[in-house]
């Protein structure tokens, strides 16, 4: 398929104000009329819903450790009837792991370099004035096949600072595409998991178009749109197959990180999605095929889940028959027992005997690849998937039959081996993928 044109918005390290410059674009872009097709590079499960509430179109993760080329050109076709895309990277640019997975180690300069997108830069310019150059001239050059539009400044704090970090700048022959003042209440609220969700956030519109009026004062919203480039065309290729007919799928501030590009395929390939709330004391659908409870923030809700007794006693009577798999957080809740940071137990469906605990945090980050001991929903024993774990559970006890063996990026054994009792099957990785067999 045909590339669109894009870019993609780095920095050189986390908390520099890419999110904020993120979703201001989307929507100044969108509110100029143009159909904004939004990205994340690598495998954030927060930020694509930040971005759909920007820029009104589905945000698609592109990783380069966890997917092959086939996988990574049905997520590009997703750009489809866009006028342009516009990617978020994780972490710093050049940031990944140091074994090669699928198809690189999941960089965002890999997946600008792959998309042929050039690269603006947030550089977070506090406390600096000409040395900032410095910085983003090493960002230009270390690899000379990235494509690089430029730079905007962040946090500046007055007229003078801005007039000595451009003169850095136009001396290093970097490209300034906007200066952003300082200011305090631009910034989103965080959790232990990074920003907290979208659907939390006490009033996201306004927060949105706030930023996207402070991009319109203080960026070239014109340079930066004839800075978008397109590489060469990909094969567009299917999304990942559902796993059942019907899928019973948790949705709620509890439940609700599911990646966008296995929702898409599941739909594409025509199976029925029927969300439940289990903090609203809902049920899953009695017909479904399959009970499907993504990660999220359990934790938080540990008092309102453990009084669900209609949610329970459905899941409970689905389990009899039909599978049932949970992911991270929905994995703890298919536990006995799960401990708040309180200190407080709260009694989970027990369908498992894991008791997990926030009181003393352990946290848990990274790729995982995890070889299947027995089948779950959507793959046989012996498959082999590709997922990320990001948690601050500390696991008390996981008495129950264990899913598979799993290792980190680099091959390293973990201890989180998931679980599996009867039709039900649960891992401390959201899945990403399966590997080709």
């Amino acid at each position: 398929m045909a590339m669109i044109k894009g870019l993609m918005i780095s920095a050189p390290a986390s908390g520099t104000g890419k999110t904020t410059v993120m979703l201001g674009l989307l929507r100044a872009l969108r509110d100029d009329g143009l159909v904004v097709q939004p990205y994340k590079s690598g495998p954030d499960y927060i930020d694509p819903a930040f971005h759909l509430a920007a820029a009104g179109r589905a945000s698609f993760n592109l990783d380069t450790w966890a997917m092959d080329d086939a996988l990574l050109g049905g997520v590009v076709a997703q750009m489809n009837g866009a006028d342009i895309c516009v990617a978020e990277g994780s972490m710093g640019l050049f940031d990944g792991v140091a074994t090669r997975g699928q198809s690189g180690f999941g960089s965002s300069a890999e997946t600008a370099l792959t998309m042929g997108w050039p690269v603006v830069l947030v550089i977070d310019v506090g406390g600096q004035a000409q040395s900032a150059a410095a910085t983003a001239l090493g960002f230009k050059s270390y690899n000379p096949d990235l494509p690089f539009a430029g730079v905007i400044l962040n946090r500046v704090a007055s007229p003078r600072h801005e007039r000595l970090t451009r003169l850095g700048m136009e001396r290093a022959g970097v490209k300034v595409l906007g200066s952003l003042p300082r200011r305090g209440d631009l910034k989103l609220p965080e959790r232990h998991l990074g920003l907290i969700q979208a659907v939390e956030h006490p009033d996201l519109e306004a927060a949105i178009a706030g930023y996207a009026e402070f991009l319109r004062e203080n960026v070239d919203l014109d340079a930066i749109r004839a800075a978008a480039q397109a590489g060469p065309a990909l094969h567009a290729h299917p999304l990942p197959k559902p796993p059942a007919q019907k899928i019973a799928l948790a949705r709620d501030a509890a439940f609700s990180f599911t990646y966008p590009h296995l929702l898409e395929g599941w739909r594409a390939a025509g199976a029925e999605i029927a969300p439940f709330s289990p903090l609203a004391d809902e049920a899953p659908a009695e017909d479904a095929d399959l009970v499907w409870l993504p990660g999220g923030y359990p934790e938080l809700h540990g008092g309102t889940l453990a009084a669900a007794s209609t949610f329970k006693a459905g899941l409970r009577k689905h389990a009899e028959t039909r599978p049932i798999h949970g992911e991270c957080g929905g994995y703890m809740v298919l536990g006995a027992g799960l401990t708040d940071k309180d200190g407080t137990r709260h009694e989970m469906t027990g369908l498992f005997g894991l008791e997990t605990s926030f009181e003393k945090r352990k946290f848990h980050l990274g790729y995982r690849r995890a070889v299947l001991d027995t089948p779950m929903p959507g793959f046989e024993t012996g498959a082999a998937l590709r997922g990320h774990e990001f948690h601050y559970t500390t696991i008390l006890d996981e008495p129950d039959e264990p899913l598979a063996q799993v290792a980190d990026a680099d091959g390293n054994p973990v201890p989180e081996t998931g679980s599996r009792k009867g039709h039900v099957t649960g891992t401390f990785f959201h899945l990403i993928t399966g590997e080709a067999g």
